[in-house]
């Protein structure tokens, strides 16, 4: 009964399958059947109709106007269709994204399309492939031909011969690394190594050209195993730190105290007044108003309240002998300093009230006696280098390519210093991770050889451990500038008080400039934007304050935190703080992608210089453009080649091994997720574009630029594998924003 039950359910289920089945087919073949007809009303189309069609493609809010013949109009008439060519209803404006571009409507089918808006992170990613067990990796020691220390007990397999069975097949023939330099790092595990692995694997090296060009491309900022071990157990010393944060807690704890005292004595100063006036009354009545006692109370009121201030000033008695001590010792060692040749000295001793959190001023502690010394007064131990005797960078009239989180990568980097960059940034690293030892957030901050000019960028919301994180980085690695992020509007780190957070906690804010400017030797600088709210724009205000706390450079982003990347940034009110900064430099930022933009923007603000950031994403040649004054109509195999220079620099970076190639297909796609909305010159009606246009569907001037101009991330893979060969079983990818791609 049981076994025929079941084969009755069995058979019920594989008959719904088919009856599916059915219904999908006949579904395909109807969608085949509209598609159809509609290329051969496409065909009919006479060009007047198509003019038409343009014209309400061209009537939508943010949409580029691209020459007629290059529409694609099988792609475009699913959004319009033939039928409503003539309809002349005005199109609708279309909504923003997150990204600052009209939401691309163009880019997806409408039985793709839903109600909701097409804006925000895709929470919901593909996680990266987990990394192979370690007894399935090989010892890094056989990799580059060495011998492995730990022997038998190594973690790792020995086993050369069985990996190089399991190895996958190689991408291609050539390898970039030993064709330019004559050595592959990654040794046997290279998906290229046909052209320098032996037949008993061993890993082939041109000795004369490594030699020669081993140190044309070198990386630097690499975190050192025993600072990383120090971090990790807590045993790094910041003794700067520590004296800039002993200063803060003791001038907060002075103001506490001084803000009690103010306090009580107020209240004690109402509470006398108050019982003067009752005594005075109370007299007044006994009296009827008459005779010697109350034409005498006026003094005693007069009296009482002068020792009332005194109580309110602190100053009593022992107080004031103490005082007058004091002064005389400040004036003993302002006079030993003045005959030692410090004509500034005595200045100082005299604003020894309004120092800096952390600086010690003249004497030292107020605590301690005043002691003559003879010899040379040196100032070691107290004076921290001043802003002229630092080092300094000029950001005069210099393209500044901005910090990018994900796509700011290293191998991004030495493609855009080889387009004219002038001075380049790391991604944005969390100093508490930083000061943990995270080996991933630390690279972060290395370093190519290319580039000249070079900062990192530290987000952070404490004084505390924004200020020992400048102490390490000022000791440990290689930069010309450091960076605060005040800029960020990611909810994650805004919640957490830094980012833009800083421009609502300005009191710790300061504390953190104040603290870094102490224990750096390379200039600070700060990138923020106008403020939190639209309607509450405070960075004119701040800007002024940032200089005096010790900042040398402050960055612009023309938008809001609200704002994100919507709408277009404000340069007028970048204007206005440039004139709130003279006479130190600030930098403006926001919507800058062609030589054009760059100008007018520069004229309209007066800024002292220019930050790229998505410009530099979506046409890494902006540089070029802009030092040449001119639209370069770059063709899709120049295109091409930029891309080849990013996949060779990514494997010399990340490595050739499967392990580095991975990652530098991820990193590519991530850019092409912003490289496809490049609109080539000779296919636009009116150049330049403008950052915040979207095309319709074009055909390019050959296949390569009509895939390069494809919203679907389904195209990216293919680029990808036109680069680094076909992707593995199981691939997945989704780009960070939803208004970037559709599927």
């Amino acid at each position: 009964m049981e076994e025929a039950t079941n084969q009755e359910a069995s058979q019920g289920a594989q008959d719904v399958a088919k009856e599916d089945g059915a219904a999908k087919q006949e579904n395909q073949q109807q969608n085949q059947q509209q598609q159809q007809n509609q290329q051969q009303q496409l065909q009919a189309l006479s060009q007047e109709d198509k003019k038409k069609l343009k014209a309400r493609i061209d009537g939508n809010v943010g949409t580029a106007h691209v020459k007629l013949e290059f529409i694609d109009y099988s792609k475009v008439n699913l959004l319009y269709g033939v039928e409503n060519i003539n309809n002349n209803t005005q199109a609708q404006p279309e909504e923003e994204t997150k990204d600052g571009q009209a939401d691309d409507e163009t880019s997806e089918p409408p039985s793709k399309r839903s109600k909701k808006k097409n804006r925000g992170m895709n929470k919901k990613r593909p996680f990266r492939e987990k990394r192979a067990d370690t007894s399935l990796r090989l010892c890094h020691k056989l990799v580059y031909g060495e011998a492995c220390q730990y022997g038998d007990k190594c973690m790792f397999s020995h086993d050369i011969a069985k990996l190089m069975k399991e190895k996958a097949p190689d991408l291609g023939s050539v390898c970039y690394n030993f064709e330019t330099y004559g050595k592959c790092l990654r040794g046997i595990m290279c998906r290229y190594g046909s052209s320098h692995i032996s037949a008993d694997f061993k890993n082939v090296v041109d000795e004369e050209k490594w030699s020669r060009c081993k140190n044309d491309s070198v990386t630097t900022n690499i975190l050192p195993k025993d600072l990383q071990h120090f971090l990790r157990k807590r045993k790094q010393k910041y003794p700067k730190s520590d004296k800039y944060l002993a200063g803060m807690s003791k001038a907060a704890k002075e103001r506490r105290e001084k803000q009690k005292k103010e306090q009580e004595s107020a209240s004690e100063t109402a509470t006398c007044t108050e019982s003067e006036k009752k005594e005075v009354t109370l007299k007044d009545s006994t009296n009827g108003g008459v005779g010697e006692k109350a034409t005498s109370e006026p003094s005693k009121v007069v009296e009482t309240d002068a020792s009332v201030s005194n109580e309110a000033s602190g100053v009593t008695d022992s107080n004031a002998t103490s005082s007058v001590k004091t002064s005389n010792e400040l004036s003993c060692q302002s006079s030993v300093l003045s005959e030692s040749g410090n004509p500034e000295s005595q200045m100082k001793t005299d604003q020894s009230e309004v120092a800096r959190p952390g600086e010690t001023t003249g004497g030292g502690s107020n605590d301690e006696p005043c002691q003559q010394r003879s010899g040379v007064v040196t100032d070691e131990d107290m004076i921290k280098l001043r802003k002229c005797e630092k080092k300094t960078v000029d950001f005069e009239d210099k393209l500044y390519l901005a910090p990018l989180t994900t796509v700011g990568n290293l191998p991004f980097r030495r493609v855009c210093k080889t387009y004219g960059a002038d001075i380049t940034c790391g991604e944005m690293a969390v100093c508490t991770n930083l000061l943990q030892g995270q080996a991933s957030e630390w690279a972060l901050l290395k370093r190519h050889s290319s580039e000249d000019v070079f900062g990192v960028q530290i987000a952070g919301a404490f004084p505390d451990t924004m200020t020992k994180c400048a102490e390490v980085l000022n000791d440990h690695i290689d930069v010309d500038f450091v960076d605060i992020n005040v800029g960020c509007p990611i909810d994650m780190i805004y919640k957490k008080g830094a980012g833009c957070g800083l421009m609502n906690r300005v009191g710790r804010f300061e504390e953190i400039v104040r603290g870094m400017d102490t224990v750096l030797d390379v200039p600070l600088t700060v990138k923020m934007r106008t403020g939190v709210h639209d309607k509450h724009l405070v960075a004119a205000k701040l800007i002024p304050r940032i200089f005096d706390w010790g900042a040398s450079v402050v960055a612009l982003h023309g938008r809001t935190r609200e704002q994100r990347y919507t709408r277009s940034a404000n340069w007028d009110y970048i204007g206005q703080c440039v004139q709130a900064a003279h006479p130190y430099p600030l930098l403006g930022n926001g919507d800058v992608l062609s030589f054009e933009d760059a100008n007018l923007f520069k004229e309209k603000s007066g800024v002292t210089g220019l930050m790229i950031a998505r410009g530099a994403l979506v046409k890494p040649w902006i540089f070029t453009e802009i030092k040449e004054q001119r639209h370069w109509d770059i063709s899709s195999q120049e295109r091409y080649d930029i891309l080849q220079k990013f996949v060779n620099y990514g494997m010399e970076h990340w490595g050739s091994d499967t392990e580095g190639v991975e990652k530098t297909r991820r990193f590519l796609l991530e850019w092409l997720s912003f490289l496809y909305r490049y609109i080539p010159v000779g296919i636009l009606e009116r150049a330049p574009q403008r950052i915040n246009e979207r095309p319709p569907h074009y055909v390019g001037r050959n296949d390569l630029e009509t895939l390069m101009a494809s919203a679907n991330f389904n195209d990216w893979i293919k680029i990808s594998e036109m680069l680094l060969g076909p992707v593995p079983e199981n691939f997945q990818f989704l780009p960070k924003h939803k208004a970037n791609s559709y599927s």
